[in-house]
């Protein structure tokens, strides 16, 4: 089995997060996925900008506020 780190954007309202997780890959199957403690990882950033719990958010990744641009 190998890992792959990257990086899962997870956007909600006027917030982005990004998230480091780990992909698992095996030969054969349905590869590469996310370990079990990785998608419950994203689903807690996801539920805390929902609620609107930055500081939250902020303790599982990288959060940042997006701005509209005036075209």
């Amino acid at each position: 089995m190998s890992r792959r780190k990257r990086t899962r954007l997870v956007h909600e309202g006027d917030y982005v997060a990004e998230v480091d997780v780990e992909l698992l890959e095996e030969p054969g199957g349905w590869s590469p996925y996310l370990s079990l403690e990785d998608a419950y990882r994203i689903d807690e950033v996801r539920e805390a900008l929902r609620r609107g719990d930055v500081k939250g958010a902020a303790r599982h990744s990288r959060v940042f506020s997006l701005t509209p641009v005036a075209v």
